[in-house]
Protein backbone atom coordinates (compact mmCIF):
# COMPACT_ATOMS: atom_id res chain seq x y z
CA UNK A 1 0.00 0.00 0.00
CA UNK A 2 1.70 3.10 -0.82
CA UNK A 3 0.06 5.99 0.92
CA UNK A 4 1.86 9.62 0.43
CA UNK A 5 1.94 11.46 3.97
CA UNK A 6 2.72 15.47 3.29
CA UNK A 7 3.55 17.49 6.45
CA UNK A 8 1.31 20.61 6.30
CA UNK A 9 1.20 23.07 9.41
CA UNK A 10 2.08 19.96 11.90
CA UNK A 11 -0.71 18.01 10.58
CA UNK A 12 -0.38 14.59 7.99
CA UNK A 13 -2.36 14.05 5.66
CA UNK A 14 -3.68 10.96 3.01
CA UNK A 15 -3.11 12.18 -0.24
CA UNK A 16 -3.87 9.29 -2.15
CA UNK A 17 -6.99 7.35 -2.86
CA UNK A 18 -5.13 4.17 -1.44
CA UNK A 19 -6.96 5.17 1.61
CA UNK A 20 -10.92 4.88 0.79
CA UNK A 21 -9.89 1.56 -1.16
CA UNK A 22 -8.98 0.12 1.99
CA UNK A 23 -6.23 -2.59 0.18
CA UNK A 24 -9.06 -3.63 -1.80
CA UNK A 25 -11.79 -4.05 1.05
CA UNK A 26 -13.38 -1.06 0.10
CA UNK A 27 -16.05 -2.45 -1.96
CA UNK A 28 -17.40 -4.44 1.03
CA UNK A 29 -16.50 -1.63 4.10
CA UNK A 30 -18.43 1.11 2.19
CA UNK A 31 -21.57 -0.04 1.11
CA UNK A 32 -21.89 -2.06 4.51
CA UNK A 33 -20.69 1.72 5.98
CA UNK A 34 -23.65 3.45 3.66
CA UNK A 35 -26.52 0.98 4.30
CA UNK A 36 -25.65 1.05 8.16
CA UNK A 37 -26.26 5.09 8.05
CA UNK A 38 -29.67 4.62 6.10
CA UNK A 39 -31.01 2.40 7.78
CA UNK A 40 -29.93 3.90 11.38
CA UNK A 41 -31.43 7.33 9.51
CA UNK A 42 -34.66 5.62 8.66
CA UNK A 43 -35.28 4.62 11.88
CA UNK A 44 -34.59 7.82 13.56
CA UNK A 45 -36.67 9.28 11.35
CA UNK A 46 -39.41 6.73 11.97
CA UNK A 47 -39.29 7.00 15.47
CA UNK A 48 -39.56 10.72 15.46
CA UNK A 49 -42.43 10.69 13.66
CA UNK A 50 -44.34 8.21 16.08
CA UNK A 51 -43.37 10.28 18.94
CA UNK A 52 -44.81 13.50 17.59
CA UNK A 53 -47.56 11.05 16.86
CA UNK A 54 -48.07 9.56 20.76
CA UNK A 55 -47.51 13.23 21.59
CA UNK A 56 -50.02 14.84 20.02
CA UNK A 57 -52.39 12.48 21.63
CA UNK A 58 -50.87 12.69 25.23
CA UNK A 59 -51.37 16.37 24.85
CA UNK A 60 -55.11 16.48 22.99
CA UNK A 61 -56.07 14.10 26.07
CA UNK A 62 -54.12 15.56 29.18
CA UNK A 63 -54.39 19.29 28.24
CA UNK A 64 -58.14 18.97 28.75
CA UNK A 65 -57.66 17.34 32.51
CA UNK A 66 -54.90 20.26 33.14
CA UNK A 67 -57.54 22.55 32.22
CA UNK A 68 -60.31 21.07 34.02
CA UNK A 69 -57.83 20.62 37.43
CA UNK A 70 -57.33 24.64 37.30
CA UNK A 71 -61.06 25.69 36.94
CA UNK A 72 -61.80 23.62 40.01
CA UNK A 73 -58.65 25.06 41.55
CA UNK A 74 -59.36 28.21 41.55
CA UNK A 75 -63.23 27.50 42.28
CA UNK A 76 -62.19 26.33 45.48
CA UNK A 77 -59.69 29.48 46.15
CA UNK A 78 -62.94 31.40 45.37
CA UNK A 79 -65.05 29.18 48.45
CA UNK A 80 -62.21 29.87 50.46
CA UNK A 81 -62.23 33.77 50.23
CA UNK A 82 -66.12 33.57 50.95
CA UNK A 83 -66.03 31.35 53.46
CA UNK A 84 -62.88 33.03 55.41
CA UNK A 85 -64.92 36.28 55.60
CA UNK A 86 -62.07 38.59 55.39
CA UNK A 87 -61.58 40.97 52.35
CA UNK A 88 -57.89 40.33 51.97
Amino acid sequence: MSIVFQEFLGYQFITHMDFFILDGYGQFVWPAFIFTFVSCFYLYLKTKSEFQKQEKIFLNEFKQLKTIKIEVAKSKEIKKKILSGSLI
